[in-house]
């Protein structure tokens, strides 16, 4: 089985596969703090829970936005799991042309959602991962990876708002019942969301007119992706199993000859 891991700046995805199926999926909340012992009987035991042994696992694949965590969950893959992980990085096979300025500036997590979406709906596709950030990324027919841009986060959003003003509560992020609102709270959520909704629909039709792509498939995954669902939506798919595919993926065009 091959378990994959996407260390994130807000949390710490993982999957396990056999056979290119799915069969668990788990996540953790990202601590620089933590140890690699602490990490690795985490790990231990939501496997087990789901009747996965340590010894099942024969091969790990990490990508990560997060430094700080790299060697500490490298330690603990080659310490609790006897193997040595491989990591998304420059020299890497990922079937696409990057075409970047320099790519070792481009986040692995970008790559990661790219090769999927590519390898899933082909191209042209446009895929946006609302996370802490929320990054956009175009694809060409050809699978080169032309560029795209990163803004804000939802959650990023509402703890600026909250944080930065005196009278204005923490909230929690889900859909407003409507446009107008008669609370704080919800006219914060009314606010962000609808907000948020606004700029990217602005985004991608931008994106399509610049590229000429008016028929490019959009593709959203992310923990916060669902909150920007909207009637006459301009994403075509929410994926939430995106990254955890596309490191599959990886994994199968390096090791496969």
């Amino acid at each position: 089985m091959l378990l994959v891991i996407d260390i994130g700046n807000t949390n710490i995805k993982m999957a396990v596969f056999d056979n290119d199926e799915i069969v668990m999926s788990l996540r953790l909340a990202t601590v620089t703090g933590k140890t690699s012992d602490e990490y690795g009987l985490n790990v231990k035991d939501l496997l087990t829970a789901g009747g996965i042994a340590l010894a099942d696992i024969t091969a790990v694949i990490m990508s990560s936005v997060n430094p700080n965590l790299n060697y500490t969950f490298e330690h603990m893959v080659r310490y609790y799991f006897k193997v040595k992980p491989m990591l998304v990085g420059a020299g890497i096979k990922t079937g696409l042309n990057i075409r970047y300025g320099d790519p070792k500036e481009l986040g692995s997590d970008r790559i990661v959602n790219s090769v999927a979406a590519y390898h899933t709906y082909g191209g042209p596709v446009i895929v946006i991962d609302c996370g802490t950030a929320t990054t956009f990324n175009v694809i060409s027919e050809k699978g080169e990876f032309l560029g795209g841009l990163i803004s804000f986060g939802l959650k990023t959003s509402a703890d600026a708002l909250s944080g930065n003003t005196a009278k204005l509560p923490k909230i929690e992020l889900v859909s407003p019942p409507s446009i107008v609102c008669k609370t704080t709270i919800t006219n914060m959520q009314s606010g962000i969301i609808n907000g948020f909704r606004g700029m990217v629909e602005h985004i991608i039709k931008k994106i399509k007119e610049e590229t000429g792509y008016k028929d490019a498939k959009v593709v959203a995954t992310g923990g916060l992706s669902e909150l920007i669902r909207a009637d006459g939506d301009a994403i075509d798919v929410f994926d939430r199993t995106l990254t955890l595919r596309g490191l599959n993926i990886i994994y199968k065009l390096n090791t496969q000859k």
